[in-house]
């Protein structure tokens, strides 16, 4: 919502009312409480009539101060809201003069009281301000009322999150509301929308508001972000860093971290797609084609059509093409594969289900009593009411039948198309507060159950649509794009911005899902898709199995599933490493690299844990453009090594892109390439690269369910390598890529063209060698 009309007037029919002074403070056990008119008080007449503002200052969590401004505090509660962790840390006030200071570790609000200003430090160093019109309560048409936060962008701020946005990934000069809606990957519009972004200068903004919150960040006021939501209350936390992966992990600590998913989940998935014809026949005739052609396929996907048409969802097998739909699911899951099926959460008139839910009241109804039903999606479909604790249930006992059937996992698509006019919730919420949370209700069922029925560590969604805290029922994927090079660019920057929201994973439809891409698209796309967190073949009105695009593409498929699945003691340590910290997988390069500038911007290439570069190609030239920072990067496929600190390009076939390692890297490799779930311990080679002298490397292996297996540690002083370990006597070798070993205390060591190759059996001791 935009209030003004350039930089001085305010738009016709708006009144903005902000603090002058603070008139009076209270500190109590939780935090302090600020009074503050919006007029000069300069005699006792002046404490008449007019506005006040009352701002509540706490700290959650140490590093995290919480704001809350009210202008009139008497309104009905109104829910659902986040479900935030306030852990109401220490927090320090002190007043000198016309000054307050209020504290939270490192974290610092300077509070003038005469005439009203905020400064925002870390340490001593100024992150943001808040000015005096920074704080605004204000008037509009039709007797609506706003409250905004507004804060200072300093020379050289760039902002980022805010959700899954394909926009700019950079979010300066964009106004942006927060409202999830199914416009696919080329609007402005997002499936996943965020109330956080997250600043290079090292702090984060969180609006604690589910509804619709309007951010001008940079655009209003081009020197400025703002927020605002309708009403009379305004809540947000300042989220210190300093450093922006800080950032991240304390915005998970208060919305939630991501669970760890099933190591499974990390290898390819396969769609039957979506309005393709498919029965049980052409799903074996691809299951078998991908085996005979021998590319390892982890998941089968049955997406909308394995239920009749018109009858979504009755979580019914549509018996003219699955007639016998446990015998098929067992067929399929003796060949090693995962099953998943698409779901959604509307249910049409047609449906068997609709009936029952009307009569139960599970669903959505209009403030007369009745269903609340159009045709959008489905015919005369109905929406499940998830505020209603029994209809949630419900939901989730025909799930459980498919479950009990051999299903493994649910693609939960949709959620983003729920009224907010004529609508009433079982228990009472505001639709316009339930707008966004229903995302997270739909999820959150699905995944409970999940977790219920298969284990914590078995459960996965595959998700389109979320909110603040849908991190924590993992995967999400892109939704709708195109199938060019255009919508590729534009996925990866919703999934850089998603990650830099507290997402932990994020997929994407490989080849696109309108239209069909042609073979040079799919092949890159293909290798783009193996090396993000999780990866999935799916499309719209054609199969996206790659013998349908040219023989060539085969064989990228194979290499990069193959690849993905030799990573996955690399990649799955960091899956555990966000579990725990709420670092994503897929990072934008500001988050390992803040301290370089030239990261700030970069949206076509990205960090695959913290160690792996990867540049996918967007044209048809084959040439990779990319940055690599400081340091010696070694390409992970052809074992060269370059110098950082510039801009390359360079050309590229089909089975290569730029994929470098940075260097000090420890990069622990797997035996097994036909598969992701195996023992991560058995024969694991330890790739070494460029480890500096003076240096020390870790690397640590973790089992399949989140549990530290082992570790290895090589540290360097001039030519002379230390190895030390606890492999729990597993063997294992250590391949240092670009060296030659001079000699060793072990015997079982070589040089050949790859670099100095050390094999250790059964052992805990500690090794040296000496490199020529």
């Amino acid at each position: 919502m935009k209030f003004t009309s350039g930089n001085w007037l305010v738009r016709e029919g708006f009144t903005i009312n902000f603090p002058k002074i603070i008139h009076d403070m209270e500190v109590n056990d939780d935090g302090i409480t600020l009074y503050a008119p919006c007029k000069d008080i300069n005699h006792r007449g002046d404490t008449l009539d007019g506005p006040l503002l009352t701002i509540k200052l706490t700290s959650p969590m140490k590093n995290v101060i919480r704001l809350q401004t009210w202008h009139f505090k008497g309104g009905a509660k109104k829910y659902p809201n986040f479900d935030v962790q306030d852990q109401k840390s220490d927090f320090q006030v002190d007043e000198n003069g016309d000054e307050i200071i209020f504290s939270s570790g490192n974290l610092t609000a300077r509070i003038n009281k005469k005439p009203f200003g905020m400064e925002i430090l870390n340490g001593t160093t100024t992150l943001t301000n808040i000015d005096g019109k920074g704080l605004a309560w204000i008037t509009g048409p039709e007797k609506k009322t706003y409250m905004r936060g507004q804060h200072s962008l300093k020379v050289g701020e760039q902002l980022y999150g805010l959700g899954e946005r394909f926009t700019p990934y950079v979010k300066n000069g964009q106004s942006v509301d927060v409202w999830n809606e199914d416009g696919g990957t080329s609007s402005e519009q997002s499936y996943k929308n965020i109330p956080f972004y997250l600043s290079n200068r090292g702090y984060g903004i969180f609006v604690n508001h589910p509804e619709k919150v309007s951010f001008e960040l940079g655009s209003e006021v081009v020197s400025k972000s703002q927020y605002s939501v309708e009403g009379e209350y305004l809540d947000y936390y300042i989220i210190n860093g300093p450093t922006p992966k800080q950032v991240v992990s304390r915005y998970t600590d208060l919305t939630g971290k991501p669970d760890l998913p099933p190591a499974w989940s990390f290898g390819l998935w396969l769609s039957t797609s979506f309005t393709t014809d498919y029965n049980e026949e052409t799903v074996n005739h691809f299951v078998d084609g991908m085996a005979e052609r021998g590319i390892p396929l982890s998941v089968f996907h049955f997406d909308c059509f394995w239920m009749k048409e018109f009858e979504w969802s009755n979580f019914i097998w549509d018996e003219r093409n699955f007639p016998d739909p446990q015998a098929m699911l067992k067929r399929l899951k003796d060949k090693g594969l995962k099953i998943c099926v698409w779901i959604n959460p509307y249910i049409a008139q047609k449906s068997l289900l609709f009936e029952e839910a009307c009569e139960h009241g599970y669903l959505i109804k209009r403030t007369n009593g009745d269903v609340w039903q159009w045709d959008l999606w489905q015919a005369g479909m109905g929406i499940v009411d998830f505020s209603n604790p029994e209809a949630c249930a419900w939901f989730a006992s025909k799930l459980k039948v498919l479950l009990d059937m051999g299903v493994d996992s649910f693609k939960t698509d949709f959620g983003e198309r729920i009224p907010t006019e004529d609508v009433v919730y079982h228990d009472g919420s505001d639709p316009y507060k339930m707008h966004n949370y229903y995302a997270y209700k739909y999820n959150e069922v699905v995944y409970n159950l999940l977790k219920e029925e298969k284990g914590e560590k078995e459960a996965i969604v595959f998700a389109r649509s979320a909110t603040a805290g849908g991190q924590k029922f993992p995967v999400h994927w892109g939704g709708d794009c195109d199938s060019t090079y255009e919508a590729m660019a534009e996925s990866l920057r919703g999934g850089l911005s998603l990650t830099m929201s507290g997402f932990g994973y994020w997929s994407h439809d490989i080849g696109g899902f309108e239209n069909t891409a042609t073979p040079d698209v799919f092949k890159r796309w293909t290798a783009f898709g193996l090396l993000s967190s999780h990866s999935r073949f799916h499309g719209s009105s054609s199969y996206r199995v790659p013998w349908k695009f040219d023989e060539e593409a085969v064989d990228v498929a194979k290499h990069f599933v193959e690849l993905k699945n030799s990573l996955m003691p690399y990649l799955f340590r960091t899956a555990v490493e966000n579990n725990q910290t709420g670092i994503p997988v897929m990072r934008s390069m500001l988050l390992e690299f803040p301290e370089d500038p030239l990261c700030d911007t970069l949206d076509r290439q990205y960090m695959l844990g913290d160690s792996v570069l990867v540049a996918p190609i967007f044209n048809e030239e084959g040439v990779g453009s990319y940055y690599l920072p400081k340091g010696k990067w070694t390409h992970l496929l052809s074992g060269k090594t370059v110098q950082g600190g510039t801009w390359r390009k360079d050309k590229y076939d089909y089975f290569s892109l730029p994929l470098f390692v940075k260097e000090n890297t420890i990069l622990p490799r797997g035996a097994v390439s036909n598969k992701p779930d195996y023992d991560y311990m058995r024969d694991v080679c330890f790739h070494v690269y460029t480890l500096q002298d003076g240096k020390e490397a870790t690397a640590t292996i973790y089992d399949m369910d989140g549990k530290q297996a082992g570790e290895i540690k090589l540290s360097r002083i001039g030519n002379e390598i230390t190895v030390k370990h606890d492999m729990s006597g597993n063997p294992f070798s250590i391949l240092l890529h670009g060296e030659s070993i001079q000699s060793a205390t072990s015997d079982d060591w070589s040089n050949d063209k790859d670099g100095a190759k050390i094999t250790f059996h059964a052992t805990n001791e500690s090794h040296t060698f000496t490199l020529k």
